[in-house]
């Protein structure tokens, strides 16, 4: 695809949209605005990732539009685009692609050859003709699920990476912990340094590493696990799950800072919102997905293991 594309252009080759003129549930709209198109249909394209509000995918039929909404619809299945169960396109324009990657593969390769999210987005570019590469802007750990955003050029990257507190100016988690919290929120503070064998450990007074800020809030809390929102002011390497065990609640599933085994058999912590700026256009915009079932089971104690 030309790289001389504007956004809207780019958006119009992939997009209908439409603009919501009065309230109404989504799939009475897109019956309206889709005439013609069998109900089916539209489900496989609400099943297929194909419908977005207000740039924010949904796949609830039932999801209630207020005026001033814009709705867009592919004109492709995004499955036939890119199937893979380690990520999901979320959004994508010329200059940036936001995924939604799974637990247990890297945002990069630490190594050459090792597979990774970045891997599986330049297959994808270069099997479209696309002449771009994915450019990594930020990373999640191997064992963290959750929203990220791609450049799919060095300008668009560089100017990320240059202000990144700035652009992305909302970056929230949910995690399982271990235990009932005893406060409905607060802040960790300490600063945070490498050791020889690459843990991470936290001091409160300056320890030569960096200082990092971690907000969070109770969401729901049992006598054997906690739903916990976290909301970064600081980006540092396994910052969460450092200062959640500093603060005697590790997340669960994370073995490396004193969690136990997971029932969901994988580490519980999710990056469930990314709010930025466009680094080209400046747009305002905002995704979320859904917090991960299998916590929302946990922490209602119906994990495998107690039902």
């Amino acid at each position: 695809m030309a790289r001389s594309l504007t956004n809207r252009q780019y958006a119009a080759s992939k997009y209908n949209e439409y603009r919501v003129t009065q309230p109404m549930q989504l799939m009475d709209f897109l019956r309206k605005q889709l005439c013609g198109i069998s109900e089916n249909r539209l489900k496989d394209i609400l099943k297929g990732r194909g419908i977005a509000v207000d740039r924010k995918t949904v796949t609830q039929y039932n999801h209630e539009l207020q005026p001033g909404n814009v709705v867009r619809v592919s004109k492709h299945r995004r499955k036939t685009e890119l199937e893979n169960k380690w990520i999901q396109i979320v959004y994508e324009d010329k200059d940036i692609i936001v995924v939604n990657k799974q637990a247990g593969i890297l945002s990069m390769a630490a190594t050459a050859k090792q597979f990774c999210v970045k891997n599986i987005l330049d297959e994808y570019f270069e099997k479209r003709h696309f002449k771009c590469h994915a450019h990594v802007v930020h990373r999640l750990d191997r064992e963290t699920s959750g929203l990220m955003v791609y450049a799919k050029s060095i300008e668009a990257a560089q100017i990320l990476q240059s202000d990144w507190k700035g652009y992305c100016f909302d970056r929230r988690y949910v995690a399982v912990l271990h235990g009932r919290m005893e406060k409905e929120g607060g802040t960790v503070e300490s600063w945070l340094k490498d050791n020889k064998a690459f843990i991470t450990f936290s001091t409160s007074e300056d320890n030569g590493g960096k200082y990092a800020v971690t907000h969070y809030h109770t969401l729901q809390s049992t006598d054997r696990y906690s739903l916990v929102e976290m909301r970064l002011e600081t980006g540092r390497k396994n910052q969460i799950r450092v200062h959640m065990a500093d603060l005697g609640h590790p997340i669960v599933g994370d073995l490396k800072y004193g969690g136990s085994p997971s029932p969901a058999k994988r580490m519980c912590l999710h990056a469930y919102r990314l709010y930025l700026y466009h680094p080209v256009t400046h747009e305002r915009m905002e995704f979320e997905t859904p917090h991960p079932t299998p916590f929302v089971r946990l922490v209602e104690g119906k994990d495998s293991r107690h039902e």
